[in-house]
């Protein structure tokens, strides 16, 4: 008999398992944290992960505020954007942007965004990351569970 005894499971939109997660990132190396995340959101630790479909967890980072840069990063480290109009290139530290409103979500959503796929999965992917500066979050009706992001590779 020349037939095979197991099939390879693909996940889709129903059969996938959906959770949620609370990271908390103090004292945490924002690429490092960012890095774990990204793979969190993909689905990247699960058996039945799908490299085409949305199979990752919803991941709520509380105490974004307390995240930190290794080295000179802090100040060295450069962000540029474009306003679109000639000579609008507008460059920004995370030093800086620490003070401005949510600017500690800009820093990490860059990270993360930089590390999801490019294209529709990966801006869809974006939705399931929520990120807070302090402890209080607005997902307890989802009954989260806290993981210690230690843990993971």
């Amino acid at each position: 008999m020349d037939t095979l005894s197991y099939k390879t499971i693909s996940a889709n939109k129903e059969t996938a398992k959906k959770e949620w997660v609370v990271i908390d990132a103090t004292d945490q190396v924002v690429g490092r944290l960012c890095s774990k995340v990204a793979k969190l959101l993909r689905g990247k630790y699960k058996p039945n992960f799908t490299p085409h479909v949305d199979c990752g967890d919803n991941v709520i980072i509380i105490n974004a505020k307390k995240v930190v840069f290794t080295g000179k990063k802090e100040t060295d480290k450069v962000y540029t954007r474009y306003t679109g109009y000639p000579g609008g290139q507008r460059f920004t530290s995370p030093a800086q942007l620490r003070k401005k409103k949510d600017g500690v979500d800009k820093m990490l959503r860059h990270a993360v965004k930089g590390m999801l796929p490019k294209g529709p999965l990966g801006r869809s992917l974006m939705g399931n990351l929520y990120i807070y500066e302090g402890t209080e979050h607005n997902q307890e009706a989802q009954k989260p569970r806290t993981i210690d992001i230690n843990q993971y590779k």
